[in-house]
């Protein structure tokens, strides 16, 4: 299920992502979400809605680092 904005993302993301993070969480997840509808376009068998979290998190990663006091910031 796509989310309509960045606070409709699950509370585990919601809860330790700072507000631009949410927003790549959401469009990142939003895009897989379309991207991997199809069972075959998918790896194994992961379901549509756990490619989709899973390209998120990539995508956070890809801007943000979890630093040592457990918070995620801007990578450099």
């Amino acid at each position: 299920m796509p989310y309509d904005n960045r606070d409709d993302i699950p509370d585990s993301a919601r809860k330790v992502l700072p507000p631009h993070a949410r927003t790549i969480y959401k469009d990142a997840f939003n895009s897989a979400w379309e991207e991997y509808k199809k069972p075959e376009d998918r790896r194994g068998d992961s379901s549509r809605e756990e490619v989709a979290h899973a390209v998120a998190w990539k995508a956070v990663e890809g801007k943000y680092a979890k630093g040592d006091d457990g918070k995620w910031h801007p990578k450099d």
